[in-house]
């Protein structure tokens, strides 16, 4: 296919998502069905296209002055890629397979409009009914972070330390040129073009023999940040697929033992082939039953429980573009009180001096900040160990940098695309008096 027939196609795509209602992934999965004659390159490329008229729909729209899918793809093609009028037009010249010729008032708002007098939420991409939260989080500079958890993310690895050594696993995916995080000493990082195709990493031998795993970076120092110690008893209370649990059994060198739960068994299943292939030893995957009581016997012997809480997923919106316009105010209040009770949960697990490290892929303060002085009201015996001093404690010589790249508050933690390069995560250890 011809860049221009691929742009109709998107055009075409972005049409299905918007009148169906589906979601992204679902809709090029439709047309791929409808359209076999598509390579893989052809359909990477529409992919691309697609995720990121999503990423910019807002700015895009408003470029042109229109929400329809040819005005979005267009306004995309200015504020995403960089293309000026004269390239867009010979995609959109009418010939072949293409979309139709430009418009003279398409012309005209793609050489004369910008985003200086746009409002927050649109030069921001993200939706207007989240404007007052951005702005509670971020202040003046919403729109920049919002327009930086718009941006296209990168494939982030995180080597295993219980099977080789970063360098050896950095050699092993040499074909993928890896580069080294600017965080975390386990983070290898792949750039990706916009029309490139995912690279098959699941193929490659250092993944097949637990060498890595994908993780952002992100999530890693989120790990990290739990200063987890080998000998101690800990629970993953939010386990899903295991990414932290895996990365805590490896700084626990496999001894002492990390408990992996979550209240959706389905959400389990995944662990149990990564951890066969991690080499963690220290595992032990307590499946929710039926009638409860999975984890009944481990209360007050604990020496940290790590809550990786339900959330809006803000944070990963580089990742999923989709979500963004998906989302609705009721999700957001749904969260705060799942978020607010596995908190109270969490607390009789706990042996005196114990700690919870509470982490989102949230940047709303609401399931941030807020949760944590709430929880420090309802649970006063409790204190937030010193943002300062755990990153000083995880990151050593790195700690000085990231502490003024990132923001710490008096409550914890909170790291973005546009000051840390990462998705968006939040972390605060709690400890008991």
């Amino acid at each position: 296919m011809t860049p221009a027939a691929r742009l109709a196609a998107a055009i075409e795509v972005f049409g299905i998502l918007e009148s169906e209602r589906k979601p992204a992934a679902d809709a090029l999965k439709a047309w791929g069905v409808a359209h076999r004659f598509a390579g893989s390159g052809d359909r990477a490329g529409i992919a691309g296209l697609v995720y990121d008229a999503l990423r910019r729909r807002a700015s895009s729209a408003y470029i042109m002055g229109a929400e329809t899918p040819r005005a979005i793809l267009l306004g995309m093609l200015k504020r995403e890629r960089g293309m000026d009028v004269e390239a867009i037009a010979r995609l959109a010249d009418g010939a072949g397979y293409g979309p139709s010729a430009l418009t003279d008032d398409e012309r005209k708002r793609l050489e004369t409009v910008d985003l200086a007098d746009a409002p927050a939420h649109v030069a921001g991409d993200y939706p207007e009914w989240l404007g007052v939260h951005f702005a509670n989080s971020f202040g003046d500079l919403a729109a920049e972070e919002g327009a930086a958890l718009a941006s296209r993310a990168p494939l982030d690895l995180r080597a295993n330390i219980l099977k080789a050594h970063p360098d050896k696993t950095t050699k092993m995916l040499s074909d993928l040129n890896p580069e080294d995080g600017q965080w975390s000493p386990w983070a290898l990082r792949v750039k990706l073009a916009a029309d490139a195709k995912s690279p098959a990493i699941h193929a490659e031998p250092a993944f097949i023999k637990g060498m890595a795993e994908v993780q952002d970076e992100g999530s890693q120092l989120a790990a990290l940040f739990s200063n987890a110690r080998p000998g101690e008893q800990i629970i993953d209370l939010c386990a899903g697929a295991g990414g932290k649990t895996l990365a805590l059994a490896a700084m626990m060198q496999n001894k002492g033992q990390v408990f992996a739960t979550d209240d959706d068994k389905r959400r389990l299943a995944p662990i149990h082939d990564r951890l066969a292939r991690s080499g963690a030893r220290n595992v032990q995957v307590r499946t929710p039953k039926s009638i409860g009581g999975e984890i009944d016997d481990l209360a007050g012997r604990l020496d940290m429980v790590v809550i990786d809480a339900p959330c809006t997923g803000t944070g990963a919106w580089r990742r999923n573009p989709d979500a963004k316009w998906r989302m609705r105010p009721g999700a957001l209040e749904q969260r705060q009180k799942e978020q607010a009770d596995i908190l109270d949960r969490a607390v009789g697990l706990l042996k005196s001096g114990g700690r919870i490290t509470y982490i989102t892929c949230s940047v709303l303060d609401e399931e941030n900040g807020a949760q944590v002085r709430g929880f420090l009201t309802r649970h006063p015996e409790f204190s937030v160990v010193p943002p300062a001093e755990v990153v000083k404690t995880a990151l050593g010589d790195r700690a000085d940098a990231f502490a003024k790249a990132a923001r710490l508050s008096a409550e914890g933690i909170l790291m973005t695309p546009r000051t840390t390069d990462t998705d968006g995560f939040f972390v605060s250890v709690l400890k008991r008096g």
